[in-house]
C-alpha cells in the first residue's frame, strides 16, 4: 500500500516532456490531428494552443518547413521573372533572398 501512494503520477511539464510523450497526450486529447508528422516544436504549440496556454516573454522560433518553403518561393519568383525578361538586378534580390533564406535554414539547424 505505501509503495503505490508513493508512485502517484505527477504530470510532467509540457516543455520537459519528450517527443514520444508529446504525441501520446496529444493523440489522448483528441483533437490534434497530424500528430505523427509532427516534430516537438510544432506539438507542444498544438498541445498549448488547445490548452489555452500562451508562451508570453520567449522568442518566436522560425520552423525550419516555414523557411524553406519561403526559400522555394523565393526560388519560383526568380524563374518566373527570368521567364518573364525581367531586368537583371530584380533576378539578383530574389536569387539573394533565397540564398539568405537558406542560410537561415542552417543556422536554425
Amino acid at each position: 500500500m505505501g509503495k503505490k501512494e508513493r508512485k502517484e503520477k505527477k504530470e510532467k511539464p509540457l516543455d520537459r516532456m519528450t517527443a514520444t510523450e508529446l504525441r501520446k497526450y496529444a493523440l489522448d486529447l483528441g483533437e490534434i490531428t497530424g500528430v505523427h508528422g509532427m516534430n516537438k516544436e510544432e506539438l507542444l504549440a498544438a498541445v498549448k494552443e488547445v490548452k489555452g496556454i500562451k508562451d508570453e516573454g520567449k522568442a518566436v522560433k522560425v520552423s525550419m518547413r516555414d523557411l524553406k518553403e519561403k526559400a522555394r518561393e523565393m526560388r519560383a519568383k526568380k524563374q518566373e521573372a527570368v521567364a518573364a525578361g525581367a531586368p537583371r538586378k530584380q533576378i539578383d534580390i530574389l536569387r539573394k533572398k533565397a540564398n539568405r533564406l537558406k542560410k537561415r535554414t542552417r543556422r536554425a539547424a
